[in-house]
């Protein structure tokens, strides 16, 4: 019945409604294959063996496939103690963003705020204009914060981009809620933790998936700040392992060597991939809901 439904549905759409719909249905799809081939490629390159992946890329003879990269990576104890370094900071950092973004937003929100030109223009020209580099370096390093893990969570915990979307989203919740929570006696403070923060649930959701994902994939920050190996996260770990299995210079003369080292390095690659987007897999249908529903209808009534 359904199907029927959207035949019929499908069907009152005048011809030019049709052949649009029929285009971009097909734009839709080749943006899916696009998504999903390397996907599945680099899955089941993971498992295959590095000689037949070289010489005839994929196979599906399971005789030839081998578990041969993630021993060598699951195997490494550096590869576990980044994987806790990895979440830790992304979790904290996640918190401490959200908390930051949605305080800085909710006082930008407000038509009675006076400030709030002059904060804007300030955090504009944050979003073009940064100190650079060796000036970053120099002040993490006065405040005491290198080989620390304030290094990697403070500096870029708060991002104006962030700050906008949420501002946006609280400027388009109906005022009917604030008055209901002052003539129930409610300040601001109630307002913003009890009445407004629950209704803004899709939001609060969305900038920390955000966040969660560029802390996680974030090695770059790391890799200037921390020197000690027990407090590198993931990616930095994860990068490292596939340098140290690349060829090296003085390995020249052995060929065959060489192209030992290149295939198992070739093989790495792909399973460290799937190894450090195995968490995001798993975690981004429990947010997927807040992406496409919000929860604004029938937060006020009559």
């Amino acid at each position: 019945m359904a199907k029927l439904k959207k035949k019929s549905e499908f069907a009152k759409y005048p011809a030019e409604d049709k052949v649009i719909l029929i285009i971009g249905y097909v734009i839709l799809g080749l943006f899916c294959l696009a998504i999903i081939f390397p996907m599945v490629y680099i899955v089941l390159a993971s498992f295959v063996d590095p000689v037949t992946l070289q010489n005839s890329g994929l196979s599906f003879d399971f005789s030839k496939w081998t578990t041969m990269a993630y021993e060598r990576v699951l195997t490494n104890e550096q590869i576990w103690v980044g994987f806790r370094n990895a979440i830790i900071y992304s979790v904290l950092f996640t918190i401490i963003s959200v908390v930051v973004t949605l305080l800085a937003a909710y006082p930008m929100s407000r038509s009675d705020f006076k400030g709030a030109k002059f904060f804007n223009l300030i955090f504009m020209i944050t979003m073009f204009f940064g100190g650079g580099l060796i000036p970053t370096y120099l002040l993490i390093s006065q405040l005491g914060m290198l080989d620390t893990i304030w290094a990697i969570l403070l500096p870029g915990a708060f991002s104006v981009w962030n700050m906008i979307i949420a501002r946006t989203y609280y400027q388009g919740i109906p005022k009917d809620l604030q008055e209901a929570a002052e003539i129930d006696g409610a300040n601001e403070m109630v307002y913003f933790f009890r009445v407004l923060l629950p209704v803004c649930t899709p939001i609060v959701a969305t900038i920390a998936m955000w966040q969660f994902v560029g802390m996680w994939n974030s090695y770059f920050d790391a890799m200037i700040y921390l020197n000690s190996a027990s407090k590198q996260p993931l990616q930095l770990v994860l990068r490292s392992i596939l340098i140290q299995n690349q060829p090296e210079p003085g390995m020249v003369s052995d060929m065959q060597s060489t192209a030992e080292r290149a295939q198992l390095a070739e093989l790495l690659k792909y399973a460290t991939i799937i190894i450090s987007s195995l968490p995001l897999l798993v975690m981004y249908p429990f947010f997927q809901k807040y992406f496409d529903n919000g929860i604004m209808a029938g937060a006020v009534k009559g």
